[in-house]
């Protein structure tokens, strides 16, 4: 009985150089722009604005949201510097004339890059939402919190406006604070609070600080009228300076983005579409562009294709703009730049191969 054999020699040459490749592009993209990023970061640590421990988790959820969106310009590049490094080393001329023609270029490309699309898919639909979301939490919270953060063990503090004192005995390595006294001050009632602990929570996206075994006592200086009451666990909103949480098209699931009526979360979801099918279109533009004479420099073609993908990119954001203000239908707010795409496929083919092959390959007949 004959084995079928899922990756020939070829197949196996192809897609080990492809990923490779790929992940190595999209690590170097990654680290560069995540470097930008994590400055930012930093000046915002240094700023108060985020806490030292909120630094690496906005620092992953960046990485994260990074590998996403260049998986496809490093899918692009990847395919052209592979296939030019063939064409100049002249094993293509070796492939061709072992009767590998551009259907089976085309298969052992795809056999490498249908694995990194549809991790684009999981990527672009349900991962990157729910770290572009994460990240928005994490940074709501961390400035909500900007003035609870100024408290220190051992000396008062105050908190929002001088209303609130805090007296923390000490303060231990999971944010736990020990021996505290509070000053509390809300209209013309003043109160008291101690407690053995207290933690900071956000609840239902407010931040509280929770005391847990305690006395508060309330009343006004001067009065004989004094509330006191002892407590397991009491909970005292803090009024956080950063407003509400807002609401970004990046961090919708997509499960509610495909039931949207509104133009900005149709754009919202076309985008995240967009990212597996600009991989497959830009593959399949990839291959007859990377075509270069084995004289040609080391990087042959990939100026022009960094312009190409420039465009590529740049139509796909102006498109989509016009399609938010109503200036253009909504099907070709999306097909419109693979509309174009594909001219220019089919007039790289027709550089490339000639218009006789290209005939030959439609109809199916020999010229």
């Amino acid at each position: 009985m004959r084995k079928i054999r899922l990756l020939s020699v070829m197949d196996r040459m192809m897609v080990s150089d492809l990923l490779k490749t790929i992940f190595s592009v999209l690590a170097v993209l990654v680290i560069i722009i995540v470097s930008r990023n994590f400055i930012k970061i930093l000046n915002m640590a240094v700023d108060g604005l985020i806490s030292n421990q909120a630094i690496f988790s906005i620092l992953g959820l960046k990485i994260i949201l990074a590998s996403a969106s260049f998986l496809v310009p490093s899918v692009f590049v990847s395919v052209l510097m592979v296939l030019g490094r063939m064409y100049r080393d002249q094993e293509m001329s070796a492939l061709s004339c072992a009767g590998a023609g551009v259907g089976r270029l085309y298969l052992a490309v795809f056999k490498a890059i249908i694995p990194v699309a549809l991790l684009s898919v999981w990527m672009a639909l349900y991962v990157s939402p729910w770290a572009a979301d994460k990240v928005e939490q994490v940074i709501f919270e961390q400035k909500q919190s900007i003035g609870v953060r100024a408290i220190a063990a051992g000396r008062f503090s105050e908190y929002n406006q001088g209303k609130l004192i805090f007296y923390v005995e000490s303060i231990s390595a999971d944010d736990v604070m020990h021996d505290v006294f509070v000053q509390n001050k809300r209209g013309n009632a003043e109160g008291i609070i101690t407690a053995e602990t207290a933690e900071v929570r956000v609840i239902d996206d407010t931040l509280y600080i929770v005391f847990i075994n305690g006395e508060r006592v309330q009343g006004k200086a001067g009065d004989v009228d004094f509330v006191f009451e002892t407590f397991g666990e009491y909970a005292m909103r803090l009024e956080g300076d950063a407003g509400v949480k807002e609401s970004k098209y990046d961090g919708m699931k997509t499960e509610v983005l495909f039931e949207a009526q509104d133009l900005a979360e149709i754009s919202e979801l076309y985008r995240r579409l967009s990212i597996p099918l600009s991989i497959i279109v830009l593959t399949v533009m990839a291959v007859p562009l990377a075509q270069v004479s084995p004289r040609a420099g080391v990087y042959g073609n990939l100026l022009a294709a960094f312009l190409i993908y420039f465009s590529f990119a740049n139509f796909e954001k102006v498109a989509a703009s016009w399609m938010v203000k109503g200036a253009i239908p909504v099907w070709l707010g999306f097909w419109g730049v693979y509309m174009l795409a594909s001219v220019f496929i089919v007039f790289l083919l027709l550089r490339l191969y000639g218009p006789a092959w290209v005939l030959m390959k439609l109809t199916g007949k020999t010229i």
